[in-house]
This record gives structure tokens, C-alpha cells and sequence, in this order.
């Protein structure tokens, strides 16, 4: 397999335990090996469930927005804002929250991909 080209706005797949609109772009179910980038908007009031990446680091970039996330293993809630790198080690529980008045718009996700977490997602019929 060569090079690829994947749009957010054509995922093949979401993941609603993230956020109502979690779209995953790149990852295994498209042919990446370890790869796995999604794209989230996740409106105001909206959090994700809880949960933790036993093997992988979830990177999460902030395109938009302001919210929180919660580090339930640690008992420590962070704030973050647009243009802020969000880096989750494995193993942490943890729920971003879009708390602050805002939309958060993300794209990021563990790496290497949580196959675990993939068992959610719910396939669009798109590629």
C-alpha cells in the first residue's frame, strides 16, 4: 500500500464515547498500522466517558476551543485552551470536558492505536 489522503469530513468511522461528533480519520480500520488521528468537535456541556489507554499516549492538539481535562487516576483537573498540546501517559484515567463556554474542536488520539478503545467505533460507510 502507498501513500494516502484522508478529510475529517469523510471518516470511516466515529467513536461517541468521545464526543457526539468523534470522527476516527486515520487508523487501523483504514490500513494504518499504528497510526491513529481522529478529529473531535465536541460541544458545549459535552464530555467524553472516562477511560484510559492501557498501552498507548493519547496527544491531543486544540484547534478551537477551551475546556478541561480531568486526571481521574491523579485526582487533577487541567485547563487548556486553542493552540495547547494535551499528552496523556498510558494508563491514566482520564475525561476532557468541553466546560468552558466553548466548542472544542481536537485532532490527536493514542498512539499506538487502542484497539481496546476501536472496538466502540461505529462505522459511517465512508473511506
Amino acid at each position: 500500500m502507498g501513500i494516502r489522503t484522508f478529510h475529517r469530513d469523510r471518516p470511516s468511522a466515529t467513536l461517541p464515547l468521545i464526543a457526539s461528533d468523534a470522527r476516527l480519520v486515520v487508523w487501523p480500520g483504514v490500513g494504518a498500522e499504528t497510526a491513529n488521528m481522529n478529529f473531535v468537535d465536541m460541544q458545549p456541556g459535552e464530555a467524553n466517558v472516562p477511560h484510559a489507554h492501557q498501552s498507548s499516549e493519547d496527544t491531543i492538539f486544540i484547534l478551537h476551543g477551551r475546556g478541561s481535562i480531568t486526571d481521574l487516576t491523579n485526582d487533577v483537573t487541567l485547563e487548556f485552551e486553542e493552540g495547547d498540546v494535551v499528552h496523556v501517559p498510558p494508563g491514566v484515567r482520564h475525561a476532557v470536558s468541553a466546560n468552558r463556554e466553548s466548542n472544542i474542536v481536537s485532532v490527536g488520539g493514542p498512539c499506538p492505536a487502542d484497539a481496546a478503545l476501536l472496538r466502540s467505533a461505529q462505522p459511517t460507510g465512508d473511506t
